[in-house]
């Protein structure tokens, strides 16, 4: 279950690169074409992806949430 560990640290990085390319867009295109949109576009999705991924390692028991310390 280690691949989920894996794709979440992908996914980040990859949130990271589009972020970085939609910022490149939106300054060299100066608002003339929709690269923007659509990178800020695929940021989204991906931000959706990592939530997933870090839902289903919480449900399988590969992530755990560090306890409480108010529980203790």
């Amino acid at each position: 279950m280690a691949w989920i560990k894996i794709g979440i640290v992908l996914t980040l990085g990859a949130i990271v690169f589009s972020l970085g390319s939609g910022l490149f867009y939106l300054m060299s295109d100066k608002g003339q074409s929709t690269r923007t949109v659509k990178a800020l576009s695929w940021r989204i999705g991906l931000s959706l992806t990592l939530f997933l991924l870090i839902v289903l390692g919480m449900a399988t028991g590969v992530i755990t949430p560090n306890p409480s310390p108010m529980t203790q």
